[in-house]
């Protein structure tokens, strides 16, 4: 019993260890691991790279897999640039399972030192995060030192060792173990540690550690298919690309390459059987990538046949109210961010076509554009709730504080656009009171509320791309030409009471024409809101 609560002690620690250091490393590389969106349209290959990459810094296949689900179900990701990044993460899994075979446990002092006083007198957050990483790396050895006199005692054991060897003897018993175990604690790199501690008692040879080590990555995918459920199928089939991948790696190696591979990997490390094993779930990795990845439109296609398209399955179209968001993503909370900014410009773009269709209500007269304003405010409220909602779980994961304070400022840029689309209803209503009573207006009144119109829908729109991309001088460009919509605004009022002192128009279109400014110039006001929070930013980053 003690054996057993020294080990889940360790294990603990170990878990904490790594998921820390993950952590860490990911807010240190937050603004990097943002770009990583932008590769997502790459080749195959970028693929591959971009998920070895992620999962090396993250320290969880099963997280970057659970990610790539998330995207494909967002259609930021097709199948084939899915295979890829899922190759990619079984080969960065393989850094954490080289790192701890090697016996570093004389480093863990020293690293919880370096972390601890970094992490407590760091004035720059950076270093903070910094520290984080060398206390998870810290608390990782000294769990795998513990785990290692947990099970120290279970040598004196015959029957332990003889039952851990006939795994060698029976390679199905081994697979069927290491499936088990990874798929219970969700962890290929804490199966991978437990593995590597028992190695390193002498407690299990190569022979009956290879079975195991390959049944753990066949365990790590029960998480994506897990993740998987209630998303749509070619997120399904994505999980389901991660399971054919690893059970076709372990089907080549058990069958033509085990004998070849552990040749090899014993010439390396003789009589270092935690140093064979990392090199063994290395070799695995990167060699199955070499020979799968050419059979890549293959692997797809028998994904597609195990979940086959149904006649009655609707297919998704832009009318769904959230696409570039999934709930997956919070896995790696820079990436999801990077997607929320992308969903919130989505949202502002709808926002301005409901501007749009309300003014053509106005200018032209348009039943249609009224109707088309009303049902885009629908889809905004939508919109609102379900990146609010979002935004909301994000804030609770380990972010920066460049990434919180952006997170911070999103929820007033939601709400802003949101007031946008309710301007937008308010003028889409205004225009059918026009309609209905018949109201129109002079030449020169027409061509006011134009050129008015048009300046407002300028300032948003850089208001946007400002958000999108940071940019301060766009921002300041926003917020002068809230100034000068203003400046027409006033100008309006004033050329419109003359034209009422001139008897040149009616009290009735009088009315309707300073609703139409009113509504125009709030607008106005939530862009420069919107540029503001950039502006805002980008001055406390200094």
């Amino acid at each position: 019993m003690q054996i057993v609560i020294s080990l889940l002690g360790g294990l603990g620690l170990f878990l904490y260890g790594m998921n820390l250091m993950g952590e860490s490393l990911e807010k240190v590389a937050g603004s990097k691991m943002k770009k990583i969106i932008e590769l997502l349209t790459k080749n195959i290959f970028m693929g591959v790279l971009l998920g070895a990459v992620v999962t090396a810094v993250i320290q969880s296949s099963s997280a970057t897999t659970v990610m790539v689900v998330g995207f494909v179900n967002a259609g930021l990701m097709g199948l084939p640039q899915a295979v890829g990044v899922i190759m990619g993460a079984n080969i960065g899994t393989t850094v954490t399972a080289q790192i701890v075979s090697f016996d570093l446990t004389g480093m863990a002092p020293l690293a919880l030192g370096i972390g601890i006083l970094l992490y407590l007198f760091a004035g720059n957050e950076k270093y903070k995060q910094v520290g984080e990483v060398f206390i998870g790396f810290g608390l990782l050895f000294t769990g795998m030192e513990s785990m290692k006199l947990a099970v120290s005692p279970l040598a004196e054991y015959k029957g332990f060792t003889d039952l851990l060897s006939t795994f060698g003897r029976y390679p199905t018993l081994g697979l069927l173990l290491g499936f088990g175990i990874t798929a219970i604690i969700q962890s290929s790199s804490a199966a991978m540690g437990m593995l590597v501690v028992l190695a390193s008692q002498g407690l299990v040879p190569l022979s009956s550690a290879l079975p195991i080590l390959y049944g753990q990555n066949i365990g790590t995918c029960v998480t994506s298919l897990i993740s998987s459920i209630g998303a749509n199928k070619n997120a399904k089939r994505a999980a389901m690309i991660h399971l054919i991948f690893n059970i076709l790696g372990t089907i080549i190696f058990l069958i033509l390459l085990n004998g070849i591979v552990v040749k090899f990997v014993v010439s390396l490390d003789p009589g270092n059987v935690a140093r064979q094993i990392a090199n063994v779930h290395t070799i695995f990795n990167i060699v199955s990538t070499i020979l799968l990845l050419p059979c890549n439109k293959l692997i797809v296609k028998l994904a597609m046949r195990i979940v086959p398209d149904k006649e009655d399955e609707l297919e998704e179209d832009e009318s769904r109210v959230i696409k570039y968001i999934d709930d997956r993503m919070i896995q790696t909370p820079p990436i999801a961010l990077a997607s929320t900014i992308k969903e919130v410009a989505r949202m502002g773009e709808k926002a301005r076509d409901s501007v749009d269709y309300a003014m053509e209500g106005i200018l032209e007269a348009s039943s249609e554009g009224i109707e088309r304003c009303f049902k885009q405010e629908k889809s905004i409220n939508q919109l609102q709730k379900t990146i609010l909602n979002y935004l909301l779980k994000l804030s609770k994961a380990p972010l920066s504080e460049e990434d919180r304070e952006t997170v911070d400022t999103l929820f007033n840029t939601v709400n802003d656009i949101e007031r946008i689309g309710d301007h937008a209803e308010n003028l889409a209503e205004i225009a059918q009171s026009a309609i209905d009573g018949q109201v129109y207006f002079s030449e020169q009144g027409q061509n006011e509320i134009s050129d008015m119109y048009n300046k407002v829908i300028a300032s948003y729109s850089y208001a946007l791309e400002a958000m999108v991309t940071s940019d301060v001088n766009l921002a300041c460009k926003v917020i002068k030409m809230e100034e000068q919509v203003d400046i027409m605004e006033e100008s309006c009022r004033v050329n419109h009471m003359r034209r009422l002192n001139n008897n040149l128009c009616s009290i009735d279109n009088g009315i309707i024409y300073f609703e139409i400014l009113a509504n125009l110039e709030r607008i106005s006001d939530h862009a420069a809101n919107i540029a503001e929070k950039v502006i805002q930013q980008k001055t406390n980053d200094k």
